[in-house]
């Protein structure tokens, strides 16, 4: 978990807030001074996650930072907080997905140009918190805002824990193989009407 020396809950409204390039909550609501004040301190909190994921994760360098977010129209993060929780108020976890316009191999080996395809880049939890449902809780509200289904979803060099999430929460199992570092499952070229059964509802 990650702890600031400034107040969260400017950021935080709610538990978890979505982060587009000009790096204020989707939430905020102020004049520009505030927004200037708000968009440094989200800056910091990005900055210290994506370094926090990277470690987790064994990468030379964070595939998420403030910068990265600033440049790119076609990526959201989003970022989730324990408000006065036993530890105090925590930013625990970070989610950053986007679209890109990918080159992939079907199930029949067959290469297919697939536009703006929803792609899942960078998730992390702090280690303390892993197992208690925030991922999950992350992941779902992200699926719902992004009107995304999780098996139509390519995933960016996944680590061992990510795939072992996916496959224990939206049963997402059988992985067709890539050229890059990207993973599809079974069903991502399925129609509409086929990928459906894949969509997870939360009880």
């Amino acid at each position: 978990m990650a702890t600031f020396k400034f107040d969260i809950r400017s950021i935080f409204t709610q538990p978890i807030v979505k982060i587009s390039s000009n790096l204020l909550p989707h939430t905020f609501r102020g004049d520009r001074r505030m927004a200037l004040d708000v968009s440094s301190k989200v800056s910091e909190i990005i900055n210290h996650l994506g370094e926090l994921s990277a470690v987790a994760q064994k990468l030379s360098k964070p595939v998420t930072s403030s910068q990265k977010l600033r440049m790119s129209e076609s990526q959201t993060v989003y970022l989730i907080a324990d408000i006065g929780g036993y530890d105090g108020d925590v930013v625990v976890g970070l989610l950053k997905v986007g679209t890109k316009n990918l080159y992939l191999f079907d199930s029949l080996a067959q290469t297919k140009k697939v536009d703006n395809s929803p792609c899942i880049l960078d998730f992390y939890v702090h280690e303390s918190r892993q197992r208690t449902g925030l991922g999950k809780k992350l992941f779902d509200i992200m699926l719902a805002e992004e009107n995304w289904i999780p098996v139509k979803c390519s995933v960016d060099r996944p680590s061992e824990k990510l795939l072992q999430f996916l496959k224990k929460h939206y049963g997402l199992e059988i992985i067709i193989p890539q050229a890059n570092k990207f993973v599809l499952y079974q069903g991502f070229f399925d129609d509409d009407t086929t990928a459906n059964r894949y969509i997870y509802i939360p009880k």
